[in-house]
C-alpha cells in the first residue's frame, strides 16, 4: 500500500504542478472540469447511487453546470460557494443530530454541485488572474501545509478531539499545528515579496481562514463517507483512494481564497 501511494504521488504531483504552471487558461479550464466531473462520479456514490449510469449522468450534469456558470460574476458564484461552507460547518458541528439532512439522495447530489462547481470556478478564475499559476500553487501549498502540520502535531500532541463523531483522529492540537505551518509558508511568501505590514497581516488572516476551511472540507467528506459506510470515495488513485479524497480540503479552501483575493482586487 505504501509503495502504491508513493508511486501514485510521484506520477500525479509533477503532472498537477506542470498543468497549473504551463497550461493556458482555456486548456486548464477544460482539464480541471474533467477532473471535477470524475469527482462528481465519485460524489454520486457518496450520495447513494451505485448504478454506473446514474453516476455518469451526474458527472455530465456537473460538467454542464460548470459551463453554465462560467460566464457569471465571480462574486456571485464564489459567494454561493463560501455560503455553502457555512452550512456545511453547521452540519459537521451538529452531527449526528444533523444526519437527517444528509440522508436524502437528491439533497446530497445538490451538496455535490455546491461543493464541486465553485471549486472549479475558483481555480479557473485564479488561473485567469495569474496565468503563471503561482497563485494557485500558493493556495495549494497553504492547504498541504495545513494537512501535513495537522498530521504531525496531531500524532505528537493530539488530545482534544476536533469532531469526534465525524473524524475521531482529528484533534484541536492538530488543527493548530496545521495552521502554524500554513502561517509559516505565508510569512515566507510575504517576506520574499516584501509585502507591506498591512498587506502581510491580511495575508496571514486569510491563511488562517483558508486553513480552517480546508479542514472543514475534509470533515464534510468524512461525514458523507460515514453516512454511506465507505472508507474511500473510489479506488481511482491506487493507494490514495479517490479524487475526492485528495481534493476535499481544496474544494472548500480554494473558493474562499479566491473570493477574498479577487474581492480585494488581488
Amino acid at each position: 500500500m505504501l509503495k502504491q501511494r508513493i508511486l501514485t504521488a510521484l506520477v500525479l504531483a509533477p503532472l498537477a504542478l506542470a498543468g497549473v504552471i504551463f497550461l493556458s487558461p482555456a486548456v486548464f479550464s477544460v482539464l480541471t472540469a474533467l477532473i471535477i466531473m470524475l469527482a462528481a462520479w465519485e460524489w454520486a456514490n457518496l450520495a447513494g447511487f451505485e448504478q454506473s449510469g446514474k453516476r455518469i449522468l451526474f458527472s455530465l450534469f456537473t460538467g454542464l453546470v460548470c459551463w453554465l456558470v462560467s460566464g457569471l460574476s465571480h462574486t456571485l458564484v464564489l459567494s454561493i460557494g463560501a455560503a455553502w461552507w457555512v452550512v456545511a460547518l453547521v452540519l459537521v458541528k451538529g452531527y449526528p443530530k444533523t444526519a437527517a439532512y444528509c440522508q436524502n439522495q437528491v439533497l446530497r447530489l445538490f451538496m455535490g454541485i455546491l461543493t464541486l462547481v465553485p471549486a472549479w470556478f475558483a481555480l479557473v478564475q485564479l488561473k485567469q488572474f495569474d496565468h503563471t499559476g503561482m497563485t494557485i500553487l500558493f493556495v495549494f501549498f497553504l492547504v498541504w501545509a495545513a494537512d501535513v502540520g495537522a498530521y504531525f502535531a496531531g500524532r505528537a500532541l493530539g488530545k482534544h478531539k476536533l469532531a469526534v463523531n465525524v473524524s475521531p483522529k482529528k484533534t484541536l492540537e492538530g488543527l493548530v499545528g496545521g495552521l502554524l505551518l500554513s502561517l509559516l509558508v505565508a510569512a515566507c511568501v510575504g517576506l520574499y515579496f516584501e509585502f507591506t505590514f498591512a498587506r502581510g497581516m491580511g495575508l496571514l488572516l486569510l491563511t488562517v481562514v483558508v486553513g480552517i476551511v480546508s479542514v472543514l472540507g475534509d470533515l464534510f467528506e468524512s461525514l458523507l463517507k460515514r453516512e454511506r459506510g465507505i472508507k474511500d470515495s473510489s479506488n481511482l488513485l491506487p493507494g490514495h483512494g479517490g479524487i475526492l479524497d485528495r481534493i476535499d480540503s481544496l474544494t472548500a479552501a480554494v473558493p474562499v481564497f479566491a473570493l477574498a483575493l479577487l474581492g480585494s482586487g488581488g
